[in-house]
């Protein structure tokens, strides 16, 4: 099944190679999307894909980078768009 989930990160996620992280994990689950740093200091990723990678993709954001410490993770299920042909990072 064809899903795309709209994620929030909270935690110690800017500045730790977060974002870069996510878009390798996205890309190696083949997802689309976008993944970027918020002003208040959270993470937001966007993506779709097939449920069971971005399951898999959530699992490993709770985890993180090294340096990282996500403390909550909110996700917001949504009927995909469509609007994306890969994975990147954009800047809010």
């Amino acid at each position: 099944m064809y899903v795309r989930a709209e994620i929030i990160v909270k935690g110690a996620v800017q500045g730790v190679g977060f974002r870069f992280f996510t878009m390798h994990e996205a890309r190696r689950l083949r997802l689309n999307g976008t993944v970027g740093n918020l002003p208040n200091g959270d993470v937001k990723v966007v993506v779709e894909g097939e449920k069971s990678a971005v399951l898999t993709l959530i699992k490993n954001l709770r985890i993180g980078p090294s340096f990282s410490h996500v403390t909550q993770i909110d996700i917001d299920w949504q009927k995909p768009k469509n609007e994306f042909n890969d994975f990147r990072v954009v800047y809010y």
